[in-house]
């Protein structure tokens, strides 16, 4: 079944966005550990700190990006067109994406302006969005690792997706998204 296929551009912010969140995770989980529950703080420690500080800044502004270009390019036809649940299910996966895209890098940069640990490396210091506030801190950094549960859980949904479009249903919906076609 030939299916339209999104432009480089798209599939490029789509493929280095997941690249990005992959690596945010993982320092998230690794510099909270070594820093809250091991309380280590090491070089490696302020390393994943700062890499997570600029990674999700990158990732908010980015991500900026790759709105406009959807709302200018939109998504290529899928032919014959999905089930309306399937749409339905799809588009709101979508949506809830981009929103933990842009939520989530609010909330850290949120975060990091309350505590207050606003520089990465010894490069720059981000702006603050508030004034510094241990308590507040306290809750908008579980609101934080809380969206960063709820993107796992919604990434995973569309991954199911993804998987059933090229396992099950073989209709090249998954292609359209693949790197070279």
């Amino acid at each position: 079944m030939r299916q339209g296929s999104y432009s480089a551009i798209a599939k490029g912010f789509h493929w280095l966005t997941v690249l990005a969140v992959l690596f945010m995770l993982a320092t998230g989980f690794l510099m909270t550990y070594r820093g809250g529950d091991l309380g280590i703080w090491d070089a490696l420690t302020n390393w994943l700190y700062s890499s997570h500080k600029l990674v999700g800044f990158t990732i908010l502004w980015f991500t900026t990006l790759r709105l406009v270009n959807r709302l200018l390019a939109g998504a290529p036809a899928i032919d014959p067109p999905l089930h309306p649940l399937q749409r339905v299910v799809a588009a709101a996966t979508h949506w809830a994406l981009y929103a933990l895209l842009v939520v989530l890098p609010l909330l850290g940069w949120t975060a990091v302006s309350l505590f207050p640990a606003r520089q990465v490396f010894d490069w720059f210091s981000l702006p603050a969005l508030t004034a510094p506030d241990k308590e507040t801190y306290k809750l908008v950094a579980a609101w934080h690792e809380t969206a960063a549960f709820v993107l796992i859980a919604v990434a995973a949904l569309h991954i199911a997706g993804a998987l059933f479009h090229l396992l099950v249903k073989r209709d090249g919906v998954f292609q359209r998204m693949w790197p070279g076609r």
